[in-house]
């Protein structure tokens, strides 16, 4: 991978003093940032949109880099890139649908029964759902995942 030296950066020497030097990032990340500056300088208007192939190249670094580092490299703004990486992948929250699912056994037996625990630091807590057999949690599990069923 090429590598280009950019962006000052200081860190504490033994004597506490403060000695410059550079950050090295990807040429593929500074190609993108420079594009984004490039257009920022030249748009039509102030809150023009920035153009799908600048973010097509911010979501394929995103999924390299991860997010935050993204967003904070470039710079752009995390939610925006966030938004355009969640469409890209065809997750957004509007998918999982309203979080409520409603489960309900068709033939109850006595011996149908889920038990969800979830433990935290300092609790554990227990859900038993008395009626509730394997389908139900699927389900349920399936809404929690948001995967579609």
């Amino acid at each position: 991978t090429e590598f280009s030296t950019v962006s000052p950066l200081t860190i504490p020497t033994e004597d506490g003093l403060m000695k410059p030097t550079k950050v090295r990032r990807p040429l593929a990340l500074e190609r993108v940032r420079r594009r984004l500056e490039r257009w920022r300088r030249t748009r039509p208007h102030p809150r023009a949109p920035i153009p799908n192939s600048i973010w097509t190249d911010a979501v394929a670094l995103a999924r390299q880099r991860g997010l935050y580092q993204t967003a904070r490299a470039l710079p752009i703004h995390y939610a925006g890139l966030k938004q355009h990486l969640e469409a890209a992948e065809g997750t957004t929250s509007a998918r999982m649908g309203s979080g409520f699912v409603e489960l309900r056994p068709m033939n109850p037996t006595a011996d149908d029964q889920c038990v969800i625990e979830v433990e935290g630091l300092r609790t554990t807590v227990r859900i038993r759902m008395p009626g509730v057999g394997l389908p139900d949690l699927a389900r349920l599990s399936r809404a929690i995942a948001g995967i579609d069923a």
